[in-house]
Order: structure tokens, then C-alpha cells, then sequence
């Protein structure tokens, strides 16, 4: 799940043909057409080679009800240029839920993504149902902040946030989108993966999901089995998605990854100042969070502080920004300001996007005393962040219960996903990936990585972790058994020119200030 560390401290994506859709669990879905390929929206990307084209596709909005109502999808190609190498299509997804992902190819490749699989593939973005250029979906928000809820130090905190995020969830039922709101789901966007792969006139399809993406892709992988060729699911959310346990576990991610920060600060603290070991480091982190509670600086009081940490524990090349904002602080001055932050009417629908899949896929409890019993639980247990990850969502008041059960993660089809997970992820801790590895079963086979952060492939430099992937999306090589990378194994993006590693910091910038897991 990418969170927002640009606003941090702040206040926080060949040959067709037609080919019929079988969905399970629903009627036959018409045929798709071939996407007719063109330019992609300016603001997709101002550059762009030319062979990255979008082009769009209509969907069921219903997939019970396959002629009805048709919603667009819209997708991206960026074409492989060595078609004796090119094995097929690789789709993917950056994050969320909400995160759009047209622009994820180029993305990708500024990121470092190796020739030998661009070259194996046409790397296909697609913003999902609801999100972006896809029929999107909103909320009327006027205030843009995260979903993930503020620190709530007792019951009255929660109760407070449960008026609010009310207010929020009659705002989504009574949007100019309402009548599309029960059925942005992720499993009728796995259902649109498999429009795209018809849509594209491939019999398969090979995928990489990041974050809530690896949540999709194991929804696709159980719903359409024998449509996956090679699959990749790197940061793993648990087999249940973004639910109420989902939002809980950023309370023990934090716990899990603070020790990276606070070994790395106290090894600076000559230039810093933060504490001299890391326990001073994490005292000190408490000291100012209660602090801020009490007496705000500016606009950032407890809660901003603690969500601004989180964010900025993604990633181990935000460190130096976030010592210099908890420094700031410290002193009672205003940090910098950040980068810009998305339009508002990008980050608007992303946050919408973002309740109408996670309210929707999954009955979330009713009850406010369950949040403030979960708060004071998770307050002792996780102190750090437990009290925000366990705090009320706007799913607790949602207007429709959700149409369908959630998708069982199974382990029946071919054996060909490969799961890779940091040790010390601070949105979804090695927990949830170690269910959806055993839900999966003998289909998949995992490889842990002794790093902090959020991101294997591509996102971090550790050279294991990243060749773990590429050699099964190039050459089907998979470890026979569940493995393990160790720390500091070579830096995969040590190679890269100055204009790319400036364009690989760019990307990652830009990933940063959108508030999506």
C-alpha cells in the first residue's frame, strides 16, 4: 500500500483479437472487441516513447448481467521492440486500493526495470474500474487527507473520527456516481483483467502487483487460474485484503520497520540530534508525538506527526527528510514544505476509489465500540502507530453491504506465483504475506528479503531480491523452495546513469504524494 510521504509531516499504475470472457460464478460476458490503440491523455505522460499507446475497452458494470450497463476501462502499452524475444503480456498494478496505474510501464522503467523483461514483454498499465481515465468515481471530499484514520488516544477520539468518516460515507451515497458505487469491487476488477487478456487476444497473461496489486492478482489468479502464465506478488497484503485487519496491521508494520530508522538516526546524531542510540531515538519519537498531541506546530499535531513517520518509513531513501522535519519540529518551527501534491481532483478520486473497493469488498464491523475496543487493544500492542491502524474507517457506515462474498484465496490452478516481501514492511508486515503464501498453497513460492521498507522489485536495491524476480519473469526460473535474500546483497541500480537514477528519484517522489497503499 504506497502512502503519502510528500505530504508527510504535512497533514500526509501486439496481436488482438476477440475472444469470449467466461466469468465464474456469472453468465458468459459479451465478446471484447481489440483495443484500437492512440495517443494516451497528456496527463499520463507529457514524454513518452512511441510506442507507449492507451486505448480503452467497455466492461460490464454488472458482470451478472453481461449486456447490461458497459463502464470504460482504460489501458496503456508500451510494446516490446524484440518481438523474437517477446513472450507475452505483462499487466500490473501499483497499489491502492485507487492507485492508477496507466502510466506504471514507463513507471517501471524509470525505475530500473531491466531490458531483458521489457524486451520479453508489452508492459500493460490499466487504471482499474472507478479510478482515473475508468469510469471514476467520487466522493465529493472536500477535505483531501489520508483514509487511514488519525492516532485516537481514548474511546471519545474514536468517537469523534466515527462522526466524521459517517459523514463521508453519505457523501459517497449520494454522489453524482452512487449507481455505480456497490459494484467497484476487486473482484470485478480482476473480471476486467480478464477483458483486457481477452481484449488483447492472449490466451494468458503474466502479471506484476505491488501492495494492494498483489491483492489483486491473487483474486485473478483464484478466479481465472488457467489464465495466468508467470504472476508476481511483491509486498503482500494478507488474503483478505484491505479490510478492518489489513488497516490494523499498519500499527505492527510501523512497530516492525522503527527500528530501521531509529538505528539510522542515532548513527547521525551528530547531525540530527534525535537521540544517541535508538532507544533515545524511539523515546524521543514518543516525547514529540505527545508533545504535538497537547500543543500543535502549525498544522501538524500528534496524529500528523505519527502518520508523517510512517510514510517516510517506505522508503530508507526518505530518512535524511524525515530527520530533518522531526529536527524541525523538535524546535517548534514548521518544517519545509514539501513537493506539490497531486491535483485535487486526482487525489479526490484516488481517496474515493479507495473506500468504494475497500467498504466494498468486505462487511466491515458496524459497531464503534468494536474500533474502540480494537484502539485500546492495539494502543498496548503496537504503541507506536496501533491506535491510528486500528481507528474508525468510513467502511463502518457504508451504504450497500457488499454484493458478492469475498474471493477465497485458493491454491488450485498451475504452480506459477512467485511472492516476494521484505522482512520489515511498515503497510503490510510479513504476516500477511506468509497467509496468502500458505492460502496459495503449492501454487507459489515466496522469497523473503532482509530489508526495510515498502517494495521489493524495483523499489529497493537488493540485488537478490530483484534478479529473484527478474529470472522468473525472463527465464521461468522459480526457487525450488521457499527462500531467503540477505541484507545488503549487491545494489541492483548501482549501474544506473545520473539522468536515470534522477528519473528513478522522480518516480519515486511522485509515487510518494499519493495516499495509496
Amino acid at each position: 500500500m504506497r502512502s503519502s510521504v510528500s505530504r508527510g509531516l504535512g497533514l500526509l499504475a501486439a496481436a488482438v483479437a476477440t475472444t469470449a470472457i467466461v466469468v465464474p460464478g456469472t453468465a458468459t460476458a459479451a465478446e471484447s472487441p481489440p483495443v484500437k490503440w492512440g495517443p494516451c491523455p497528456s496527463d499520463v505522460s507529457a514524454v513518452a516513447p512511441p510506442q507507449f499507446q492507451c486505448g480503452t475497452l467497455d466492461v460490464p458494470l454488472d458482470y451478472r448481467k453481461p449486456d447490461g450497463k458497459k463502464i470504460q476501462v482504460a489501458v496503456s502499452r508500451l510494446a516490446s521492440t524484440k518481438p523474437a524475444q517477446r513472450r507475452g503480456v505483462l499487466l500490473m498494478n501499483p497499489g491502492g486500493p485507487g492507485g492508477p496505474g496507466l502510466n506504471m510501464p514507463l513507471q517501471l522503467l524509470q525505475l530500473g526495470l531491466p531490458a531483458s523483461v521489457a524486451d520479453s514483454y508489452d508492459l500493460i498499465g490499466f487504471d482499474p474500474r472507478g479510478v482515473g481515465h475508468s469510469t471514476p468515481v467520487t466522493c465529493d471530499l472536500k477535505t483531501l487527507q489520508s483514509n487511514v484514520p488519525p492516532y485516537a488516544r481514548d474511546a471519545a477520539d474514536v468517537a469523534k473520527r466515527a462522526t466524521a468518516v459517517e459523514g463521508v460515507a453519505k457523501k459517497c451515497a449520494t454522489s453524482k456516481t452512487a449507481s455505480i458505487l456497490p459494484y467497484i469491487t476487486t473482484a470485478n476488477t480482476a473480471r476486467d483483467m480478464d477483458a483486457i487478456r481477452a481484449a488483447l487476444g492472449e490466451k494468458k497473461i503474466s502479471y506484476y502487483g505491488i501492495s494492494y496489486g498483489s491483492y489483486l492478482g491473487s483474486v485473478f489468479s483464484t478466479l481465472f487460474p488457467q489464465r495466468t502464465d508467470r504472476i508476481v506478488l511483491d509486498s503482500v497484503v494478507g488474503p483478505g485484503g484491505l479490510d478492518v485487519t489489513g488497516s490494523r496491521r499498519f500499527g505492527q508494520g510501523f512497530q516492525d520497520r522503527f527500528p530501521d530508522f531509529a538505528k539510522w538516526a542515532a548513527a547521525r546524531n551528530d547531525s540530527y540530534g534525535l537521540g544517541k542510540t535508538p532507544q533515545q531515538v524511539t523515546a524521543n519519537y514518543f516525547a514529540l508525538a505527545e508533545r504535538l498531541d497537547k500543543t500543535p506546530v502549525g498544522a501538524i499535531d500528534g496524529s500528523a506527526f505519527r502518520a508523517g513517520v510512517l510514510g517516510a518509513l517506505y522508503d530508507t531513501t526518505s530518512f535524511p527528510k524525515l530527520a530533518q522535519q522531526w529536527q524541525a519540529l523538535a524546535r517548534g518551527a514548521t518544517p519545509a514544505a514539501e513537493a506539490a501534491a497531486p491535483p485535487p481532483e486526482v487525489l479526490e478520486n484516488v481517496l474515493s476509489a479507495q473506500l468504494h473497493v475497500a467498504c466494498n469488498d468486505n462487511a466491515w464491523p458496524r459497531s464503534v465500540e468494536t474500533y474502540q475496543h480494537n484502539v485500546a487493544v492495539d494502543r498496548e500492542r503496537y504503541p507506536m502507530f496501533g491506535a491510528a491502524a486500528a481507528n474508525i474507517w468510513a467502511c463502518a457506515f457504508w451504504p450497500s453491504q457488499p454484493l458478492e462474498p469475498p474471493v477465497k484465496i485458493g491454491d488450485r490452478g498451475p504452480s506459477n506465483i512467485l511472492v516476494v516481501q521484505n522482512l520489515r514492511d511498515p503497510a503490510t508486515p510479513l504476516v500477511g504475506a506468509r497467509e496468502t503464501r500458505r492460502a496459495l498453497g503449492d501454487r507459489a513460492r515466496m522469497v523473503t528479503v532482509d530489508q526495510g521498507g515498502h517494495g521489493v522489485y524495483v523499489f529497493a536495491p537488493n540485488a537478490c531480491g530483484n534478479n529473484a524476480v527478474n529470472r522468473f519473469l525472463v527465464d521461468g526460473q522459480r526457487p525450488a523452495h521457499d527462500t531467503a535474500c540477505g541484507a545488503d546483497t549487491g545494489n541492483a541500480f548501482s549501474e544506473l546513469s545520473p539522468e536515470q537514477q534522477r528519473q528513478r528519484e522522480q518516480v519515486l517522489d511522485e509515487r510518494r504524494a499519493l495516499p495509496v497503499a
